[in-house]
């Protein structure tokens, strides 16, 4: 039987600055900023990740090329939650480009502690349901011939 040492979260010991920023993501998920939905978003998007049940669901609003407003539901893992609410604070005031520009390197970093292998999909989760939300939304509004930021969705996620 392999005992945890609760002290490590990758493959080794935590740094002082590490166990600060630990005690970040605690904070992010037992008080996680922007949650709720948004009747009337311009990106409406959800994922989950079928290894450990993990559940994030995005409602993203957009004015003029900017991220006005960010929030979003979730289930799961400290990481997964406190990963999402951490990009959500990110997101507002940031362009479409910006965003799409934000990588798996960005979300770890303010994270700010080594992810294991096995946590790599919970801290990454909600970098993908921004960036696959995007795409889906930016693909139907040019297959649709509107403005991108012209088509809201409603709740549920459908078009009116």
């Amino acid at each position: 039987m392999t005992i945890i040492d609760p002290m490590q979260i990758g493959d080794r010991e935590l740094t002082e600055e590490e166990e600060i920023y630990k005690e970040n993501i605690l904070d992010h998920y037992k008080h996680p900023r922007n949650t709720g939905t948004l009747p009337e978003c311009t990106v409406h998007h959800h994922e989950h990740n079928p290894l450990c049940g993990d559940r994030i669901e995005i409602f993203l609003t957009f004015t003029d090329e900017t991220c006005t407003d960010a929030k979003f539901v979730g289930q799961g893992c400290a990481i997964s939650q406190a990963s999402m609410s951490m990009l959500s604070e990110q997101l507002k005031g940031k362009t479409v480009d910006d965003i799409k520009r934000i990588t798996s390197d960005d979300i770890l970093s303010l994270l700010g502690i080594p992810v294991g292998i096995v946590r790599i999909k919970c801290a990454l989760l909600s970098l993908k349901t921004v960036h696959v939300g995007i795409s889906h939304w930016e693909n139907f509004t040019n297959s649709a011939t509107t403005s991108p930021h012209s088509v809201k969705f409603t709740e549920t996620g459908e078009l009116p």
